[in-house]
């Protein structure tokens, strides 16, 4: 295994008295693809949440543990959580572009961390949409609106945009689910490639994708992680009976 981007030790969360995800300690690999699996309201989402802070947004919401970023307790008192949401980027189940420009859109993260300069915003935008493989077909529309882009061009914007602020991390709550299978074919391609540069975390509820996309998996059930191995072993030779009901589609 990779060196750890992510590691959580004895991390809980509750919503009030509702205790969604349960002394879960777990090794996010650098550089790698990792899957979190298992069924709705398993708390796949809540843990991925807990990797930027997100959770923090809901008054409810109570967390215990710790999450390591590159060796460092996010959680601690001293730390900003807007900073660790730069670090850790985000990219939702349904697109969510704002309704501004395709270029504001790429600009946006920037702007708010002090870029002013029109020759470094061109080039972070160039950038940043390069990698989220959308420049190409953007490069001619970028004053016009995002909302006009198809769905699957929105979600490669909003990664482009969570990109541009240069992340260690990218998030991806089930970034599919909204999707027709051609644009879910091109987030595949393109969750391969951001793993040269970043670590990637994503939720699905699609077993085949997290088959095809992911080097290591984690299978989670009623808030605690049943299984976490290379994506291969969970699904060929899952040690877990539980892992196992869950692939063979026995539940779910």
């Amino acid at each position: 295994m990779s060196s750890l981007t992510i590691e959580t030790k004895a991390l809980s969360v509750w919503f009030g008295r509702n205790h969604a995800v349960r002394n879960i300690s777990l090794g996010i690999p650098a550089n790698r693809i990792t899957a979190i699996i298992g069924p709705s309201g398993c708390g796949k989402s809540t843990l991925l949440r807990c990797f930027n802070r997100m959770n923090d947004l809901i008054p409810t919401a109570r967390v215990e543990g710790v999450v390591l970023l590159n060796g460092e307790n996010i959680y601690e008192s001293d730390v900003d959580p807007t900073e660790v949401r730069r670090r850790v980027g985000m990219v939702f189940q349904k697109p969510n572009p704002f309704p501004k420009s395709v270029y504001e859109n790429a600009a946006f993260g920037p702007r708010l961390n002090g870029i002013g300069s029109e020759s470094e915003l061109n080039s972070i935008v160039r950038r940043s949409l390069e990698a989220a493989a959308l420049w190409d077909e953007v490069k001619d529309r970028l004053d016009d609106s995002a909302i006009g882009l198809s769905g699957g061009q929105q979600q490669r914007l909003c990664i482009a945009r969570a990109l541009a602020v240069d992340p260690e991390v990218i998030l991806m709550d089930e970034p599919c689910s909204a999707l027709d299978p051609q644009a879910t074919a091109k987030i595949e391609q393109l969750m391969t490639e951001l793993a040269r540069s970043y670590t990637v975390v994503v939720v699905t509820h699609n077993m085949q994708q997290a088959a095809r996309v992911s080097n290591y998996t984690a299978f989670m059930y009623l808030g605690e992680m049943v299984e976490f191995g290379l994506t291969d072993e969970i699904f060929e030779n899952p040690k877990n009976e539980l892992t196992e009901n869950y692939i063979t589609g026995r539940f779910g």
